[in-house]
């Protein structure tokens, strides 16, 4: 029995939230199976940093598509952004005009050499779809993805920038005084900061920009097609979002915690992803050294 079948739908019940959720599943192209949420307000897709899915590839147009639920609807409206290469739904081209296309549940959407499966799933679907698809890939405690996950798609972004010259930049975070916190409030409360940190990230990052768990304390954010000042721009917004939330530690109690990130965008002479994940690091250790609770960047 479905969970549809076994309860009510939970959206149907005044003030509650949305059950039900449109998701994109890579079908095709790496991370496979990665599951990817579409905001309620849409999705830009195409090479450009400023899209919320970045295709870092020459056969994606900088705007390349964009995806919109429709209110109240069975449907997502998919339009074309004047690609150059154009867009195919389940495998036949779409035309750009006269209007928007109507995308349903199981349509499958590719761009460039990408294709996206599009599902609309209950809470629970997803929540499974999000394990068993990322199994092994996720770090326990915050939900982004683990330290073998994240340093695999370093190594892979860092060959693909590149191969075709483009950009690629990388955060490097690390939360100040977290042994402090363990010693005075108590692991559990360690553990929230971490995970209050852990959510920044998953809503303040575009959804194709991976994100680890190093280990610790320590994150790691790869930002395709992202150059040095935006990705200094990325770390700021991450550094006054932990800053300006205080973290429920526990029975009433709140904790005001910081983080010290360095960033580095990828230069000729890097030889490889550990190089720039190297220099980020030189980074970090100057905003901590320098003060703590601030960004610094690699030369």
């Amino acid at each position: 029995m479905s969970p549809e079948s076994a309860a009510p739908d939970p959206s149907t019940r005044p003030g509650a939230p949305e059950a039900r959720a449109w998701i994109l599943i890579r079908y095709i192209g790496q991370p496979l199976g990665e599951v990817i949420p579409l905001p309620p307000d849409g999705l830009d897709i195409g090479r450009s940093a400023e899209c919320g899915l970045c295709l870092p590839e020459p056969e994606v147009s900088r705007r390349h598509a964009r995806l919109e639920p429709v209110p109240g609807g069975a449907t997502v409206s998919l339009r074309d952004l004047g690609s150059t290469n154009g867009l195919y739904v389940n495998g036949r081209r779409a035309e750009a005009e006269p209007g928007p296309v109507a995308l349903h549940p199981g349509d499958v959407l590719r761009v460039g050499a990408h294709a996206f499966k599009l599902k609309r799933l209950d809470l629970l679907d997803r929540q499974y779809q999000q394990e068993s698809g990322a199994h092994g890939t996720l770090d326990g405690l915050t939900g982004v993805g683990s330290r073998a996950a994240v340093l695999a798609q370093l190594e892979a972004h860092f060959e693909l920038a590149r191969r075709h010259q483009r950009p690629l930049a990388v955060i490097l975070a690390d939360l100040d005084g977290l042994e402090q916190i363990n010693i005075g409030h108590g692991p559990e409360a360690g553990d929230r900061v971490i995970q209050a940190f852990g959510g920044h990230l998953a809503r303040r990052l575009r959804v194709s920009d991976p994100v680890g768990r190093l280990g610790g304390e320590e994150f790691l954010a790869i930002l395709p097609e992202t150059s040095a000042a935006l990705a200094l721009n990325a770390a700021e917004d991450l550094r006054a979002a932990l800053a300006g939330h205080p973290v429920d530690a526990g029975e009433g109690s709140v904790l005001h915690a910081t983080c010290s990130l360095g960033v580095a965008d990828l230069k000729p002479s890097d030889t490889s992803g550990g190089a720039l994940l190297a220099r980020a690091d030189a980074a970090l250790h100057r905003a901590k050294a320098e003060g703590r609770n601030r960004v610094a960047q690699a030369p």
